[in-house]
């Protein structure tokens, strides 16, 4: 993709790495309105349609938040019973409709390839906001836009770089389309820490290492976690055929400060797509780290406000004119966290 206006935002695999590294510079662009400390009216009058027919939070308020901060309206529809869709109305149908009130479509759904059936009736752009187990696009690349900034606290670059996947890897969608992206890298070394029954699917690992990288399936976190970057995730139980089955896993695959210090290297970045499971069955990502200088979570978070403002001001065109409807901020906003 070398053109984004008015395209859509569905899949990793419509990305190459010099599409990536645009959306990146853009977003880049995009700190101090994110920040507050300045604002703009460039999308002043244009609306965004943010249906989300899955249970989000940070995906959902992030995208509203993103348009906004480039002076946008959001209108939002959540659950599917909320909306048409409950009276059986086709996504192409919706599509139509939508299209036709808003400049821009955000949309999660529980089904795979989902959001794709519903960009095929739309006029405006849509940006998949996930699409059941299948893809989490924009995740991925503020994943990535989180990846090359912390290893650049490091002056390290993801050329090179050794990242550990830890958790759920069968239904993470996160990770499928955080794996896809790297393959544009080089010489990454990929281990899949995972339990048995939830490794990475086949199509992922042949990606990967069709791509050059070198990849290793492991079932245990001990002596796996001496990487650049530990990525956890969380079960997935919305996916699993049963709760049951889920239960399982729960609590598997646990990093408190104690397993950081023992298995991880002193400048391991610890990252997970959000929410963490801090239920004391789960604990993923035990309360101790938050005091750790190497948890970017809560950066992850702001970056993906950035990476989503740069995809609507690429898809409406309006890229290179943020500054030119620039004004001040005259409120107190908050204090900056790093």
């Amino acid at each position: 993709m070398s053109n984004f206006v008015g395209q859509h935002i569905l899949s990793v695999n419509e990305l190459n790495r010099d599409a990536i590294e645009t959306i990146f510079d853009v977003a880049r662009k995009m700190e101090p309105y994110a920040k507050k400390q300045k604002r703009t009216k460039v999308l002043e009058g244009a609306i965004l349609a943010n249906l989300f027919f899955e249970p989000s939070t940070r995906t959902r308020v992030s995208f509203g938040t993103a348009f906004n901060l480039l002076g946008g309206l959001v209108r939002e529809t959540t659950g599917m019973q909320s909306s048409a869709l409950a009276k059986g109305e086709s996504l192409y149908d919706t599509a139509r409709v939508i299209s036709s009130y808003a400049d821009a479509v955000a949309m999660r759904h529980p089904e795979a390839h989902s959001v794709a059936e519903f960009a095929s009736g739309s006029t405006v752009p849509v940006l998949n906001g996930g699409d059941g187990p299948n893809e989490h696009p924009t995740q991925a690349l503020l994943d990535l836009l989180t990846i090359d900034k912390e290893l650049a606290r490091f002056d390290r670059k993801i050329d090179g770089m050794h990242i550990a996947l830890v958790g759920d890897l069968k239904y993470g969608r996160t990770v499928h389309s955080l794996s896809k992206l790297l393959c544009h890298y080089k010489d990454i070394k990929f281990s899949l820490v995972a339990p048995d029954g939830l490794q990475m699917p086949d199509y992922i690992v042949d990606a990967v290492t069709n791509a050059g990288h070198q990849i290793e399936l492991v079932n245990q976190m001990e002596g796996n976690l001496a990487a650049d970057i530990v990525y956890q995730t969380r079960i997935q139980e919305e996916r699993f055929p049963s709760q049951e089955e889920a239960n399982k896993y729960r609590g598997g695959f646990r990093i408190s400060q104690a397993i950081y210090d023992a298995h991880c290297k002193p400048n391991s970045v610890l990252m997970h797509p959000l929410p963490r499971d801090s239920r004391g069955d789960a604990n993923e990502l035990d309360n101790d780290l938050n005091s750790n200088d190497n948890l970017a979570i809560f950066r992850q978070v702001q970056n993906g406000v950035l990476v989503r403002m740069a995809l609507f001001a690429l898809t409406l065109g309006v890229d290179g004119l943020v500054d030119k409807y620039e004004t001040e901020v005259p409120w107190f906003s908050r204090k900056q966290n790093t």
